[in-house]
């Protein structure tokens, strides 16, 4: 039987605020000079020990990496993220679709989160209207400065909006040179304007809780953030605005900055912080492509790094510093140990609440 792709500007969407949303920015925040929650007497161990590590990979000018998932951020931990970019501890974030659309709509709403089982059964999960379409309007504004998912988004919630050009200046633009890099992002933009009603000039949209998002501190500090979302795993696929090949693009430019990162990581860190997949799999492709190129140069590929891998899993019983183990072992399946295992670093990996290692780290850092 033919089948016909689902037309999704049809869907019904509705306003942020009539969500029941399940956690807030003031009641999750936690204050970096505030006691780290507890943990293990091995994973307070392993805390210190990364710091260690970062304060040793800073101090020889190497990459300090730190990629996380979303609940890092819902756990509280964006003003402690923010203090270490201040500190100069981290050089790099990295983090999934998810890990966005909480930072937005805490920074502009001052919650986030909702019940997928409710919401799935009423067609309402995700169909927010403000969420998909700032983030979309962010990113389509940020394509034309060139700037991928990270950057445009933080500049969007730190600058309170964006700009858009004339409707009348993009098909000019578009016509007058159509083989120009940007040309694909006008277009798209210039059709999404027209399709989602967008006007030109100045478009404030003001995020009250600036604080509580890691994007647009990142941004401040200039500190590099990327995104590595997939298409379709979002909930700002859920909206007539949505555009793959807006999202494509600007997720495009960032493995490419991420990649950048790596060319320095030599003697340095990365922390994988409650990244089962998406952490692994980005990482691996940059650093083979990183060593490709250093190879090409004559260099030496990226040697005497180190990771520090955390999440609440028991990392399936198997001591990750002898290696990866066979493929009858079950532990082998466990994606967010296995590939960095196989990644020419030392493997560190830590059963622990993300927000308490993090916080630990950053507490150590402080002792500096």
């Amino acid at each position: 039987m033919p089948v016909e792709p689902l037309d999704l500007s049809k869907l019904r969407t509705r306003p942020l605020v009539e969500r029941r949303s399940l956690t807030r920015a003031d009641e999750i925040l936690v204050a970096p000079d505030a006691p780290p929650p507890p943990c293990s007497a091995a994973a307070a161990q392993s805390a210190a020990e990364a710091a260690g590590a970062i304060r040793a990979a800073r101090k020889r000018g190497a990459s300090v990496v730190l990629i996380y998932g979303a609940h890092l951020l819902r756990n509280g931990a964006a003003r402690i993220l923010d203090r270490l970019m201040a500190g100069g501890w981290i050089t790099h974030l990295a983090t999934n679709g998810a890990g966005t659309i909480h930072d937005w709509e805490y920074a502009w709403l001052g919650a986030s989160t909702e019940s997928v089982e409710e919401n799935v059964a009423t067609g309402s999960f995700g169909s927010w209207n403000e969420t998909a379409t700032n983030i979309h309007l962010a990113l389509m504004s940020g394509a034309l400065d060139g700037l991928g998912y990270g950057r445009s988004l933080g500049r969007f919630i730190l600058e309170d909006g964006a700009t858009l050009p004339h409707p009348d200046e993009l098909a000019s633009a578009i016509v007058g040179d159509p083989r120009h890099p940007l040309a694909a992002a006008r277009a798209d933009l210039l059709r999404s304007m027209e399709s989602m009603g967008w006007g030109s000039g100045r478009i404030v949209v003001e995020h009250r809780w600036k604080h509580a998002s890691i994007l647009a501190q990142a941004y401040r500090h200039g500190v590099p953030m990327t995104v590595h979302p997939g298409i379709g795993y979002d909930i700002i696929a859920n909206h007539p605005a949505f555009h793959g090949a807006a999202i494509g693009r600007a997720a495009g430019l960032d493995f490419r900055l991420f990649a950048g990162s790596l060319r320095d990581l030599s003697g340095g860190v990365v922390l994988s912080i409650g990244s089962a997949i998406m952490g692994p799999q980005v990482f691996e492709k940059a650093l083979s492509c990183v060593n490709n190129l250093r190879l090409q140069e004559g260099r030496d590929v990226v040697r005497d790094h180190s990771f520090y891998v955390v999440d609440l899993q028991d990392g399936g019983g198997w001591d990750w510093t002898k290696g990866e183990p066979p493929k009858t072992n079950p532990a082998y399946y466990l994606r967010f140990c296995k590939s960095y295992s196989r990644m020419g670093g030392a493997l560190n990996y830590i059963q622990c609440d993300n927000l308490a290692f993090v916080h630990r780290v950053a507490r150590e850092l402080s002792l500096t």
